[in-house]
């Protein structure tokens, strides 16, 4: 089965945003990658999940721990050339196209305000849409579909 997209365009602070959504998606079971453009953004958003509120903890580990697996949100840089170990959901905060997305159910990808972020999105809404995929966009500061 192909993999629905969405996108949350606008965004204020991508690394805020992808936090939020990660929660939202391990209070209600799932499993998630979460892509980031690279190993900085990557201890960025590492060090946001440890120090979410207290009781609030969402269990994590970046892609090359033995762990990876049994771990429910998996992070990764973009240029960590490797297997995901679960295929539930996949969180995009790099500028290139994921590779091995139709393994996945559902594809999200964060896109901030500035053109440098907005153009390479507009390129992976084109190469998504030309495979066929279903695709939902959501303006991420209005907090609302479009």
């Amino acid at each position: 089965m192909a993999p629905r997209v969405q996108f949350y365009h606008n965004t204020p602070d991508r690394l805020a945003l992808a936090s939020e959504l990660i929660g939202r998606a391990h209070a209600g079971g799932r499993r998630a990658i979460v892509r980031l453009p690279d190993a900085t953004s990557l201890r960025k958003l590492d060090q946001m999940l440890w120090t979410q509120e207290p009781l609030a903890f969402i269990p994590h580990v970046g892609i090359d721990s033995a762990l990876a697996a049994e771990t429910p949100i998996v992070l990764a840089a973009a240029e960590s050339a490797s297997r995901w170990p679960h295929q539930d959901m996949l969180f995009n905060l790099a500028a290139d196209m994921p590779p091995d997305i139709e393994t996945f159910r559902l594809v999200v990808e964060i896109v901030g305000q500035s053109e440098e972020e907005k153009q390479p999105a507009r390129m992976r809404w084109a190469a998504y849409k030309q495979k066929g995929l279903a695709l939902k966009a959501f303006d991420a500061e209005r907090r609302e579909a479009m």
